[in-house]
């Protein structure tokens, strides 16, 4: 099987807005396929269609209902997990360099990528924060994430 070279997971994302802005942006920065999991709205949802422009019919996109067990199978099959989180040992995304194929695993809106599922991650990146929030909205977080990994993706 042809392993997809950059993939996004998208593990209990509330806003039907933000998974919207996720795939039209996606579409933009050259990656391959979208794993919605758990409670994430999918396609066709009023919301994700409005802002997603389109890109939600022809970027390419499952749903698996359990984040862990996609993990462990991404894992097997050779991909470089990596949170999109900040954690004790996350490391400036602009310091750093993706190592592919690589799936990029997005955080809840408030609860951020939970413990269970750091666990299967190799690595986590952070965006440096200037600012008094410690925190951007996940669609713009994520954004800024897959544009700094296309860079490296020949």
């Amino acid at each position: 099987m042809l392993l997809e070279n950059f993939v996004l997971i998208l593990p209990n994302i509330r806003s039907g807005h933000n998974v919207g802005a996720i795939f039209r942006t996606a579409d933009g920065a050259g990656v391959d396929k979208l794993y919605i999991t758990g409670y994430t709205p999918c396609p066709p949802h009023v919301q994700v269609d409005k802002v997603s422009l389109g890109a939600e019919k022809w970027m390419p996109w499952e749903y698996r209902k359990q984040t862990g067990r996609l993990l462990k199978e991404l894992k097997q099959m050779g991909y470089n997990i990596v949170a999109l989180e900040q954690t004790k040992t996350s490391q400036n995304i602009f310091d750093w360099k993706p190592k592919f194929p690589i799936a990029l695993v997005l955080g809840n809106e408030k609860t951020g990528v939970p413990k269970s599922l750091l666990k299967y991650c190799d690595e986590s990146i952070e965006i440096p924060m200037k600012g008094k929030k410690n925190s951007l909205n996940v669609s713009v977080a994520t954004g800024v994430a897959m544009y700094q990994i296309s860079k490296y993706n020949n």
